[in-house]
This record gives C-alpha cells, sequence and structure tokens, in this order.
C-alpha cells in the first residue's frame, strides 16, 4: 500500500468539469455522493470497478477520492493490477469538506456525461 502516491487536497483544482488531462473518480456509494461531491468528478462505487474502469481514460491523471482514503487506496491496487496508475487524494471528502473546497449535492443522471 505504500507505494500508491498521494496527493493533498490543497493540491488540487476546486472543480474537475474543465479537466480534460485528469480525472476526479469518487468511488463512494450513491447516498454518500448524493451528500456532497468534487463537480466535475466520475462517480463509480468501488464494488462497480471491475466491470467499469473502462470508462476511465487511460491517459489522464487519475485521482480517486472516497471518505476518508481507505476504499481509494483499494481501488487503486486494484486499478494497478489492470495497468491503470492513479493517484489517492489523502484524507478524502474529510480532508476536501474540512480545507473548506466546493462540493455539489444532488444525483446526477448517470447518462449525460459520456465522453
Amino acid at each position: 500500500m505504500g507505494d500508491i502516491t498521494q496527493v493533498p487536497v490543497t493540491d488540487l483544482p476546486d472543480d474537475f468539469t474543465q479537466t480534460a488531462d485528469a480525472v476526479m473518480l469518487d468511488v463512494r456509494e450513491d447516498d454518500e455522493w448524493a451528500n456532497g461531491h468534487i463537480r466535475g468528478a466520475l462517480h463509480i462505487p468501488m464494488a462497480e470497478i471491475p466491470g467499469r474502469f473502462g470508462e476511465l481514460d487511460p491517459d489522464a491523471d487519475l485521482y480517486v477520492v472516497c471518505h476518508s482514503s481507505g476504499r481509494s487506496m483499494r481501488v487503486l491496487q486494484y486499478l494497478a493490477q489492470v495497468g491503470y496508475d492513479g493517484i489517492c487524494v489523502r484524507g478524502g471528502m474529510l480532508a476536501w469538506q474540512e480545507h473548506g473546497k466546493p462540493v455539489e449535492f444532488g444525483v446526477r443522471d448517470g447518462g449525460g456525461d459520456a465522453h
């Protein structure tokens, strides 16, 4: 687990809607997502990653966020086994909100965010 890169939330943009070269992957459950998420993040709950990792752009910088980093680390370990490199958002959404970074609320229709 020690070889996974981590980044502090203070080093990240507040919004990922215009970052073509970076993806913020949120691996939390639907209810957690609805209660606050990073603008422009891609939501794929951890249990769905094996069937959906093909939705990730292998050329983009991949940041993975969950509640506090535990699930992010497990997802990154799995993704490394299938050829994806990624970076864990240190402290997850707890740290994001602790640092006053903006969040969006509500459930988004998953069909509208195609490449």
